[in-house]
């Protein structure tokens, strides 16, 4: 590790020379790297202007407009209400990032990444919520400084009372929106086969639930959240027909006891929202309702995942920051967490996408 650390600073300390940068760039072995390394780190400071190429994509519907086919500049006018000049400045800056295509005689059609966009409410969801983070992240000293963003900590539905009667929560809204992407990870690695009930804690407005319900017909099902929020995931779960299928709880698994009786629970993108105290409160809690053997099920990014570093970093690492709660973490300091609330047998399951979520699973130990 020693000599791995000392290459890199020897390393590092030969690229900061301003000469070396010259020589590298003209030189036919290294001009390659050079120029994709100026590329990668463009690509860095010009992010939020993809980003925004991307928003301004999912607010006029392109990608569903060219499902079905290319069409003119002018159709795709008439389609966004944009001028056509600003249609083909969107068309050409979408189509440099993938999302469009250009085709001759001055027609646009999806392109690889638009076509991943279509039909997908998730991650368009997500596209328009980080209206919220950029506005936050207009000054990232004061998030580093360890002040809340007014955007995100508003947003942030469980940092207001929600045990009173309210308006739907735009948080739970948008979880529920965006919960598809991770049930699939989680439906796909079989764990739900093995076990009779199913609780999901803090299980929102019943995203999870209702697929779960879907999936796995024979399987029991129980929710607890929130009182406000438990309540709009019963009048979700009655309007899609779950009633008799869900036992609906309401309450605070960081203050109450969760019922009993479930031989697995569901922990979908709740811990990285919490600090570590709370999170060992809402273990134990869980470790006290499973019986001996009874299995909990944890799903979220976490930092240091293999193949989405930047994920679980950079990009949890200043949201959690501005949302004023929770940070993310390592496989093995879950690990830590769970073996000291009484969990043994800590078990990671292999995802297909580990920038949506990981999964780890751990078994109650005997008291």
């Amino acid at each position: 590790m020693g000599l791995r650390h000392a290459l890199s600073d020897l390393r590092n300390s030969v690229v900061a020379r301003p000469g070396f940068r010259r020589f590298a760039k003209a030189f036919p072995l290294t001009r390659g790297t050079a120029r994709g390394e100026a590329r990668a780190l463009f690509d860095v400071m010009a992010g939020f202007v993809y980003s925004q190429t991307l928003l301004a994509c999912v607010e006029t519907d392109v990608f569903t407009f060219l499902a079905e086919g290319p069409r003119s500049l002018e159709a795709l006018a008439g389609h966004t209400g944009l001028p056509r000049e600003g249609v083909e400045r969107l068309v050409r800056a979408a189509a440099s990032l993938d999302l469009l295509e250009m085709r001759p005689g001055g027609a646009a059609a999806l392109g690889r990444l638009g076509a991943a966009m279509v039909g997908d409410e998730g991650l368009a969801a997500m596209t328009r919520h980080h209206r919220l983070l950029y506005a936050d992240l207009t000054d990232p000293m004061s998030v580093l400084r360890g002040e809340k963003g007014a955007q995100l900590s508003a947003f942030w539905g469980y940092g207001r009372d929600e045990r009173s009667d309210g308006e739907p929560d735009a948080y739970s809204s948008l979880m529920a929106d965006t919960l598809p992407m991770v049930a699939d990870e989680i439906f796909a690695a079989g764990i739900l086969k093995r076990h009779r009930k199913l609780m999901d804690v803090g299980g929102g407005e019943g995203a999870f639930i209702a697929e779960a319900a879907r999936r796995a017909p024979k399987l029991e099902l129980a929710l607890f959240d929130l009182p406000a929020v438990a309540a709009r995931a019963d009048e979700r779960l009655c309007d899609a027909g779950l009633s008799s299928r869900v036992a609906i709880h309401g309450g605070s698994f960081l203050d109450d006891s969760l019922p009993g009786g479930a031989d697995l629970i569901s922990l979908v993108r709740i811990l990285h929202d919490h600090g570590d105290d709370e999170v060992a409160r809402l273990l134990a809690a869980c470790r006290r309702a499973l019986e001996p053997g009874g299995t909990l099920l944890i799903a979220e990014p976490m930092a240091e995942a293999r193949g989405a570093e930047p994920m679980g970093e950079a990009y949890f690492g200043f949201y959690l920051a501005a949302m004023g709660r929770g940070r993310p973490r390592t496989l093995a300091r879950v690990s830590a967490l769970l073996r000291a609330a009484g969990f043994e047998a800590v078990t990671p399951h292999r995802t297909r996408i580990p920038l949506i979520a990981n999964l780890v699973t751990a078994r109650a130990a005997k008291s």
